[in-house]
């Protein structure tokens, strides 16, 4: 194992005035505590946390964060506990260690409700102390580069977990070199081939065309010296996932590629990086399009740098990263800079950002997520999107994610703004809202009094941020309707029973079925989540009628004398559940109208023939038809998929009629029948969900307001 003497030289060397016995004070408890454990390779499991804590140093990290690695297990794995860490290590070695062993025990790849709950603790733990992620990253470093040990089936589970949560978050974290060998790490796990493949390829290539590295390097080095510029060049070849990303992307072979080498160039000032990129792009032929300034518009992890890409030697392109040494050391620790220690003070660069404000900013809109896949889109829009720099009219930036819409503009102005959007102007020319942002674009949105955001927006737009003001905007409109659905639905349930849905009725069932409040009660009942039966048994359960038993069709209405019987009225067709009131006709009996049938207008002036009426409370049968207009899509399958649906939902199609046909849709007329207007109501919303039904609406015909010769229920 690494001896304690030589990690304190680690530390001592960017250092001084590190506490060089607390450090050792933390390997000798650790060694202690891990006695006896083993790693899978057989190596003593202490080796483990020492290495993590080198990983640290190589960040130049403060005492406690090293500490902290070489105890990260101890809480979870040994007898020590938190108490005896807190009194040997102090509080704030403690509260990181716990964190740590918080975060190893949450299961981030587990199934989506779990894995969004999860994703919370990590930000939560995040917004705690950073520190806490960095020692995570140097675990999952260490893990990834001695996977070899593990089982085959759960090094795939890790390398999977690592390519999708913790090299991106690294990435986010401006740890760029770690996230490139995490991702290189996993990527050796689950797709070996592939990656032997590229590998093969650059050892032809440099057989070929020898060190092209060494050569652009020598040249590029002449030329700054041309130009009297004192920098350093240094020259590498991209990473193989990289590599397998570019050529995924573009859907190109290896050979194809132009841009997988990259270089660097370190200058003594802001002012010398960018006379660099003059005498670079004198030298050689700039590629259109690949030019971004990250120094005059720096990255919200602190990044800065001159990115460009050039035609180099044999029309080969290069990647040129241009920055000064200060801007290099946040490159390279990102949002760790805050807590890099040189010539042991505490690092003082200027380049390097808040922690507290680059959390807050990455999950600012997190907590208006209910939803746990609209969490987990929110988290991974903003953990792995690269970003473009756009213009409002009066020159203020904006940051936006690569592939942003003027939509995504206009809420990251403000959320008034974005609800209020109805078109958009890209350097002066109108544009479509789905129009892809590019870097350097002016953009001004053009707004409106009245608008609201729209359900097709979310196809539009692509930012956690706009996502989710739009849906919190549709809720809320979707809510005022449900909640209108819902009174006249309790209503009629109250009804049944002889009772009326007060307010103080309904906050009595809000209470018992452990609901915010009455609101909440209507919103759901008018969406379908809640039944009526459920609502009304909430706040008289010994009244609600026995849904066992079928009300019969002779029983279906009360109010009629016993040698009268009822016809439903085919201009309004009235179900179980709805206001109604009966009309006489002589020798046919009451024929039955909802409440608002615009056909009752013509009784107005005969208030003999007028019944009043209500249907039995109780459970109807599936029998009362009830007409549809339905627009589907011209498409193969969807009528039938339309038909499963509503068959699905215990409704019986009695007739079907085309209406309409066009090359791109068909309009319906479908008969449906239906126990009543809450079996109408789940239907109607199922339906409506489904993406192939552009509409769909209950279809009343008053040109059928007389009644017809034959009785029908």
């Amino acid at each position: 194992m690494f001896p304690a003497d030589e990690l304190v030289e680690l530390v001592l060397t960017y250092n001084p005035k590190c506490n060089e016995k607390l450090i050792a004070d933390a390997y000798e408890f650790g060694r202690e505590m891990h006695e006896g454990q083993f790693r899978h390779s057989g190596e003593p499991y202490f080796s483990h946390p020492i290495d993590v804590a080198r990983i640290l140093t190589e960040q130049h990290l403060d005492d406690a964060t090293i500490i902290t690695a070489l105890l990260h297990d101890t809480i979870e794995d040994t007898k020590a506990s938190y108490g005896e860490v807190a009194d040997r290590f102090g509080n704030e070695v403690a509260m990181l260690v716990d964190g740590v062993t918080k975060l190893t025990n949450l299961q981030l790849s587990s199934t989506e409700t779990k894995q969004a709950e999860n994703f919370r603790k990590l930000f939560m733990a995040m917004s705690k102390d950073l520190r806490v992620i960095l020692v995570k990253l140097a675990d999952r470093l260490h893990n990834m580069r001695t996977i070899k040990a593990m089982r085959p089936e759960k090094q795939v589970v890790k390398a999977r977990e690592t390519m999708d949560i913790y090299a991106p978050l690294a990435g986010r974290m401006g740890m760029q070199w770690m996230r490139d060998e995490l991702e290189d790490l996993a990527f050796k796990v689950l797709n070996p081939e592939g990656r032997a493949s590229i590998m093969r390829r650059f050892i032809t290539l440099q057989k070929e065309t020898g060190d092209v590295i060494e050569r652009i390097t020598g040249d590029m080095r002449l030329e700054l010296e041309k130009a009297d510029i004192d920098a350093q060049v240094f020259g590498r070849a991209k990473k193989p996932y990289s590599i397998w990303r570019k050529m995924q992307a573009k859907d190109q072979g290896f050979s194809r590629l132009s841009d997988i080498y990259g270089f660097r160039i370190i200058t003594r000032d802001e002012n010398d990086c960018y006379r660099v990129l003059g005498a670079i792009h004198q030298r050689w032929r700039a590629v259109p399009g690949r030019f971004k300034d990250y120094i005059s518009q720096p990255k919200s992890n602190g990044y800065r740098s001159i990115h460009t890409t050039v035609s180099g030697r044999d029309g080969r392109r290069v990647e040129v990263q241009i920055r000064t040494q200060q801007m290099h050391d946040v490159a390279e620790t990102g949002v760790a800079a805050h807590w890099s220690y040189k010539d042991g003070v505490r690092g003082e660069n200027p380049f390097a950002v808040d922690p507290v404000k680059w959390i807050s900013s990455l999950t600012e809109q997190f907590d208006a997520e209910e939803d746990h896949d609209e969490f987990l889109e929110a988290v991974k829009l903003e953990m792995y999107s690269d970003q473009v720099f756009c213009f409002t009219p009066k020159g203020e930036v904006v940051k936006l994610p690569r592939g942003a819409t003027p939509l995504d503009f206009a809420y990251a102005i403000h959320t008034r703004i974005g609800h209020a959007c109805v078109g958009a102007k890209i350097d002066h020319m109108r544009v479509p809202l789905w129009t892809r942002i590019k870097n350097g674009q002016s953009v001004e949105i053009i707004t409106a009094e009245g608008q609201a955001p729209q359900a097709t927006w979310l196809d539009i737009a692509t930012t956690g941020k706009a996502r989710t003001a739009i849906r919190r905007a549709l809720r809320e409109m979707d809510r005022e309707r449900f909640i209108k659905l819902g009174r006249e639905l309790a209503r009629a349930a109250f009804e049944h029973l002889g009772k009326k849905a007060t307010d103080k009725v309904l906050d009595m069932a809000a209470k018992n079925l452990r609901l915010k409040d009455m609101d909440e009660v209507l919103a759901r009942l008018g969406s379908a989540e809640l039944t009526a039966h459920e609502v009304v048994q909430a706040v008289y359960p010994d009244l609600v009628p026995d849904e066992s038993e079928e009300i019969t069709t002779d029983r279906a209405v009360i109010g009629l004398s016993p040698d009268q019987s009822f016809q439903r009225a085919p201009c309004c067709s009235p179900l179980p559940g709805e206001r109604i009131v009966g009309i006489t006709y002589r020798g046919q009996g009451v024929v039955v109208h909802a409440i608002d049938c615009d056909s009752l207008g013509n009784y107005e002036d005969q208030p003999e023939r007028w019944v009043d009426l209500h249907w039995h409370g109780g459970k109807h049968k599936a029998i009362y038809t009830v007409p549809l207009n339905i627009t589907i899509g011209n498409d193969a399958g969807v009528l039938g998929r339309i038909c499963t649906l509503i068959g699905e939902h215990k409704a019986n199609i009695s007739d079907l009629e085309f209406v309409d046909r066009k090359p791109d849709f068909y309009r319906l007329l479908v008969h449906v029948d239906l126990r009543d207007a809450e079996h109408l109501h789940s239907l109607l919303m199922a339906l409506g969900a489904e993406s192939d039904v552009a509409e769909i609406e209950r279809h009343r015909d008053p040109s059928r307001a007389r009644v017809p010769a034959g009785p029908k229920e």
